[in-house]
């Protein structure tokens, strides 16, 4: 049987590991078992038991220390993700290869590792490999959503996540209990939105008129009121040109 897993992404402070932590109480309900992965070198606490922990492999706090790196925070991340790119056997040990496991990979928060840098989508390559049907679970926190340029870049940022991964992906919105109840009852809006309106909602707040002309291009790549162009038809069978009399020409003059 295959194996599954969740790779569960999102900005820094968005509730990954409080999801992590939720759906494994949640599973267990459901006499369904689940592990827990964490990728996050820079972790310091999570509430949930884990199955393997990179930090036992490389730690953020000993990057940075190395005087001969030099590197700061964000640096030393990366380096940590690069390094245990190049160290999958630990993880592949550390999984083992029991069948019908679930697996939730509590990754790190630095936005890059999952837009334009290589090391999570070698992770996916790397996990198909071992027979492991994945897919995306994006978060992000949902008093960041509530107005609607501030939606669009959450948007874009998970939409730019999906296609670098080239998985399954979805998209959760986090922490609605911190709303404000004006917040609750303006958010249904952004569950099926449509980004012109709220654009013109939120017109007043945004006082650049290049940001809201940049935000308002931005909504146009949906396309959703552009009208749908038939493509053209093609002759079966290609025209029948002259090239003897193309060449001719050229060589006459």
């Amino acid at each position: 049987m295959p194996r599954y897993a969740q790779l569960v992404i999102g900005p820094a402070g968005s509730g990954k590991s409080t999801y992590c932590s939720t759906m494994v109480q949640h599973l267990q309900t459901l006499n369904r078992s689940a592990q827990v992965v964490n990728l996050d070198p820079a972790a310091e606490h999570f509430d949930y038991p884990v199955m393997a922990d990179i930090r036992e492999l490389i730690q953020v706090d000993d990057v940075m220390e190395d005087a001969s790196l030099r590197f700061g925070p964000n640096g030393g991340l990366v380096f940590c993700m690069e390094y245990f790119a190049n160290n999958f056997d630990w993880l592949g040990e550390s999984l083992g290869h029991v069948e019908d496991d679930y697996i939730l990979f509590d990754c790190p928060g630095q936005i890059e590792l999952y837009t334009h840098l290589p090391v999570m989508k070698q992770l996916v390559e790397q996990l198909q490999q071992w027979e492991f049907r994945v897919c995306g679970v994006f978060l992000v926190d949902s008093q960041f959503m509530v107005e609607s340029f501030k939606f669009i870049s959450g948007v874009m940022v998970a939409l730019s996540a999906m296609v670098s991964l080239e998985i399954p992906q979805i998209n959760i919105m986090t922490k609605m209990d911190l709303l404000s109840p004006k917040a609750k009852k303006e958010i249904e809006k952004y569950l099926d939105p449509d980004m012109y309106s709220m654009m013109e909602d939120n017109s007043d707040n945004i006082r650049s008129k290049k940001f809201k002309n940049l935000t308002k291009a931005i909504c146009g790549l949906y396309g959703e009121d552009l009208e749908f162009k038939e493509p053209k038809e093609v002759d079966e069978e290609p025209a029948n040109l002259n090239y003897d009399a193309f060449f001719q020409d050229k060589v006459d003059s």
